[in-house]
């Protein structure tokens, strides 16, 4: 297993911070940096724009490293996706992939099969006659597939994506979530806390299976035992996140943090503790997981764990420009962190422990 981990880097330079000092939105910050045409822009805005950008380094300071794709000649590259519009982790992961080719000419052709076998044949061979030069197999959940056999003959190399296969023949890069699930059970730790519940997501997936492998692994490093009163079922909706905590504050010990395993669980969770008279960090730290868009919303802004689908797609695309057509060969798998984002909903104990 190969592991590649972000050691705190200068935080990554979005194009919300350039929105942000600019004075515009992010969707005209778009528009100028990528010569958008049939948008009208005024040229004070264009320009504070790229000045702001060249002010924050935006590009030189993203964790997306931009290569020279001199193996992609045809200008073309397929990503092929199960479903596209559940979450936005595949919207993130093409968008890597594109910032990493982008600024050579290379365009990603995008198709959905739904996890059909049927329709995955025929949007490949669609994507290769129109001359890929290589392909992306993603799907939006992280799993261990069966590549259907068809890849195995194709004439581009293959990367997967959030995705890998048991007998490791293609390149593969998942998020590292059992390190997640450490992280944010250690972070809260750290804040002095020992009665850390959790909500799960689904039992069946491989993400809440390493998350909540994680969290065990953090409490165990930290000498405290395991209790499965403090561990609840929930199906990633905020309901399911609303009713768990219910559940645990119903406990005669109730917990001092909560750790949900996706965001959308932590706003249910939120509501609930305000339901109860509880305050957010001074009563009950929470720290959710995704860093989904509302985590700027709620308030006090959520404390989570990054996917990183860009910086997996960016790979992808450095994978394929260093591999030849089809070999006989085995590689590792990739695991990737989920960086800890620390805003307003973590809050000591006043019996903080030392960082271990």
């Amino acid at each position: 297993m190969t592991k590649t981990k972000h050691e705190k880097p200068p935080r990554r330079v979005t194009m919300t911070d350039v929105a942000r000092l600019a004075g515009c939105s992010q969707a005209t910050v778009s528009f100028v940096l990528n010569n958008a045409t049939g948008v009208k822009i005024s040229a004070e805005t264009r320009g504070k724009v790229i000045e702001a950008a060249r002010s924050l380094g935006y590009g030189a300071a993203s964790l997306i490293h931009r290569p020279l794709l001199k193996n992609i000649r045809s200008g073309s590259i397929g990503f092929l996706c199960d479903q596209l519009a559940t979450s936005p982790e595949a919207v993130n992961a093409i968008e890597g992939a594109r910032q990493a080719c982008w600024e050579e000419g290379v365009t990603i052709l995008v198709a959905q099969s739904m996890g059909n076998s049927d329709m995955e044949k025929k949007a490949v061979e669609t994507m290769l006659r129109g001359g890929i030069d290589g392909l992306i197999y993603m799907t939006i959940f992280t799993r261990q597939v069966t590549p259907p056999e068809f890849l195995h003959d194709l004439p581009v190399p293959i990367v997967l994506l959030n995705c890998f296969s048991a007998d490791h023949s293609f390149p593969s890069v998942v998020p590292d979530e059992t390190a997640g699930g450490f992280d944010a059970t250690n972070a809260l730790i750290r804040l002095g806390h020992r009665r850390i519940a959790t909500i799960i997501g689904e039992p069946f997936m491989s993400a809440t299976q390493d998350r909540l492998k994680g969290y065990r692994k953090a409490l165990a490093k930290a000498g405290i035992a395991y209790d499965a009163d403090l561990v609840a079922e929930g199906n990633w909706s905020p309901t399911s996140g609303f009713e768990a905590t219910q559940r645990f504050l119903a406990l005669k010990e109730r917990p001092t943090a909560f750790f949900c395993q996706n965001d959308r669980m932590a706003s249910g969770c939120y509501n609930a503790l305000r339901d109860a008279g509880l305050n957010i960090p001074q009563d009950v730290s929470v720290i959710g997981y995704d860093d989904d868009e509302l985590c700027r919303h709620v308030r006090p802004q959520l404390s989570t764990l990054i996917l990183p689908h860009r910086a997996m797609g960016a790979w992808a695309i450095g994978q394929l420009e260093t591999m030849t057509p089809r070999t006989a060969q085995t590689y590792p798998l990739t695991k990737m962190d989920c960086n800890l984002i620390e805003r307003a909903s973590l809050a000591g104990t006043g019996q903080a422990v030392p960082a271990r």
